[in-house]
């Protein structure tokens, strides 16, 4: 059997920095959420069998009926209930897809991920089995103590900034996910999940246009974003 390369979406964050009453992967970019956006980048790509979203309980009747119906998303298999924090939302997404080979784990607050990055995400998740695309620090990094003093400056060309998506063979980070539940594991990302049990991440060049929306300023940038991909 065949097995698919499905897209896992998670969207079940409130985003307490954007300071907005609904969350933020539905506030409007040009008319439509930012979801929509995300999705649709998905949806688009030849190489996604199909798309799975997770999302906060409350709010999956609303994605059903105004994002995925209203917009003839039909690539939109699966919408899977979130947990409590990210890391159990993407594991309660990694249990609810069937015949998964390939799975690509993306922000839904990445709305202008591009077609290169989802098919390089898919050959070298292939290839490595783990991978996720990432952008070099355009600032230098400091490394600062507990008082809030600088300590060391890490080289430049050694940094990446992991975006999404993170690319893996669908078994082993259902795996790795399975086994950070039960020992109380938590991770900033998946990446890191996979790393903590012994797997290498190959990491490939993203795109700095595949921001993440985090804060108001972040609304001002994707409007930009937006204009020039249009």
């Amino acid at each position: 059997m065949i097995k698919s390369y499905i897209a896992l979406i998670v969207a079940a964050g409130k985003g307490t920095r954007m300071g907005s009453k609904i969350s933020k992967q539905f506030l409007q970019i040009n008319g439509k959420p930012i979801l929509y956006y995300a999705i649709k980048s998905f949806a688009e790509c030849d190489k996604i069998d199909s798309i799975a979203l997770v999302l906060a309980e409350e709010n999956i009747e609303y994605v059903k009926t105004e994002i995925i119906e209203k917009y003839r998303l039909d690539k939109v298999k699966v919408l899977a209930a979130g947990g409590k924090e990210r890391q159990q939302s993407v594991l309660n997404g990694l249990k609810a897809l069937n015949n998964c080979g390939i799975v690509l784990i993306h922000d839904g607050a990445r709305p202008f991920v591009g077609k290169d990055i989802i098919e390089n995400g898919i050959a070298y998740a292939e290839k490595y089995s783990a991978a996720a695309c990432g952008v070099r620090p355009k600032d230098t990094i400091k490394v600062i103590d507990k008082e809030g003093f600088s300590i060391s400056t890490p080289d430049r060309d050694t940094l990446i900034a992991v975006q999404t998506p993170q690319c893996f063979n669908y078994d082993l980070i259902l795996a790795c996910h399975q086994k950070a539940e039960l020992e109380g594991f938590k991770a900033t990302d998946d990446t890191m999940v996979a790393e903590h049990y012994g797997h290498k991440v190959f990491l490939y060049e993203g795109d700095y246009k595949n921001i993440k929306i985090t804060t108001p300023e972040d609304m001002l940038i994707g409007e930009e974003i937006l204009k020039q991909m249009h």
